[in-house]
């Protein structure tokens, strides 16, 4: 039987304020829910605990996902999520995608579907036929944010869950609220396997600039080098090093089917924990 290992991360610091208040309050958060979560996989499939921690990331405004997240430059909340299931190679999400308050749980519905990827206003009736009513995820420190329209400032966030189970099978869950004042229409990298990727021997979420994730294809980059022979330090390092010639922005949690856990950030600010049966570690 598999040891089993949890690893979670918060998206990088994106508030208005970066304060030792900011930081304090979401590393206290992250340790309640990497808590929770390792009780939630003692009896759960990685895939439902990947599906669990990021429901309690998305409800937790400190975090950019679910309630919280950034408003776009129309004024309205569009967020994206999506679930890569290691085991059957399954992958699903949905894009862009309004008013509901757990987009992940409605990426988990089109697991079992033939269509398991939705954008937009598909997305959007796909989630209210599934019983998903309306919610309004705005915050009043998001609303601030958009009314002073402080759009120089980094704006990446996103919530992540990467699980190893008892019977050694990974997955990985990513949810976002996009980075803030974005065009319309524009496509985060975490409903893509850029930003969430998982198969038979690793698993990666990520954060940061999504259009440095995709032109990176990173989560996808370091589970195929892991497939293909790797250590997972060696993936991550040798697609962390592409990133340099174009400065990408991102940072990435991973666990490999031996159970190693790794975070990594090119620009430090990540908020993170990690848990096995040996250790629980908090950073950020």
């Amino acid at each position: 039987m598999t040891t089993p290992a949890v690893i979670i991360h918060g998206g990088f610091f994106s508030e208005l304020t970066t304060s030792q208040e900011t930081k304090t309050a979401k590393q206290n958060a992250l340790r309640h829910i990497i808590r929770q979560t390792w009780a939630f996989l003692q009896t759960h499939s990685a895939l439902e605990t990947t599906i669990f921690a990021c429901t309690l990331l998305e409800d937790d405004p400190l975090f950019n996902a679910g309630t919280g997240s950034q408003i776009q430059s129309d004024g309205v909340i569009r967020m994206s999520a999506s679930i890569c299931d290691g085991e059957s190679q399954k992958f699903s999400g949905v894009i862009n995608i309004e008013n509901v308050k757990n987009p992940i749980l409605v990426a988990e519905k089109l697991l079992s579907r033939e269509d398991r990827i939705l954008a937009g206003e598909g997305a959007l009736n796909f989630a209210r036929e599934q019983g998903f009513g309306p919610f309004d995820t705005r915050t009043e420190l998001r609303i601030q944010d958009y009314e002073q329209k402080k759009s120089e400032l980094v704006k990446t966030g996103t919530v992540g869950c990467v699980a190893l189970d008892h019977q050694g099978r990974l997955a990985a869950s990513t949810s976002t609220g996009g980075k803030g004042f974005e065009i319309v229409g524009r496509v985060s990298d975490s409903a893509t396997v850029a930003g969430n990727y998982a198969n038979a021997f690793c698993g990666v979420s990520t954060t940061g600039v999504g259009e440095d994730i995709v032109n990176g294809a990173v989560a996808a980059k370091i589970v195929t080098r892991v497939t293909d022979g790797m250590s997972l330090q060696q993936a991550v390092d040798k697609t962390f090093k592409e990133l340099l010639p174009f400065d990408g922005f991102a940072g990435i949690i991973a666990i490999d089917h031996q159970g190693n856990m790794m975070q990594k950030d090119s620009h430090p600010n990540i908020v993170y924990a990690m848990k096995n049966a040996g250790t629980e570690e908090i950073f950020g």
